[in-house]
């Protein structure tokens, strides 16, 4: 089988998730993970759009993961009004879902980002 390696033009993508963190190129982040085009920005859940907002610009879709259930997080209704009343879609999964999902889209070009809470 013939492998080939994906080309993520500078972004980073999730390499790994577990044990209340994420390892994104390399380094180890611990707690709720956002992701941008940008980067890794820091980011406290749900009621902490801000780093989010700020950046809605350079993203068209936000995976939102919510841990290893899928149980809307206080506050979702309110943080998805916002977030595409700025023009962003939103889509709500578990964090591994989002996390795969992300690197796919990621390796296909698009302008996505994610906002994971730890597993």
């Amino acid at each position: 089988m013939r492998t080939t390696e994906v080309d993520y033009e500078g972004r980073l993508p999730v390499d790994a998730y577990g044990s209340g963190g994420f390892r994104v190129a390399g380094a180890v982040h611990r707690g709720p993970l956002a992701l941008v085009p940008a980067g890794v920005v820091p980011w406290d859940g749900l009621p902490d759009l801000g780093p989010l907002l700020e950046r809605v610009a350079s993203f068209d879709v936000l995976l939102v993961g919510t841990g290893a259930a899928l149980a809307p997080p206080p506050g979702l209704a309110e943080a998805r009004a916002r977030l595409e009343a700025a023009g962003a879609g939103v889509d709500v999964m578990t964090t591994p879902s989002a996390a795969r999902t992300y690197n796919v889209l990621l390796a296909e070009g698009r302008r996505v980002a994610a906002a994971l809470m730890p597993v």
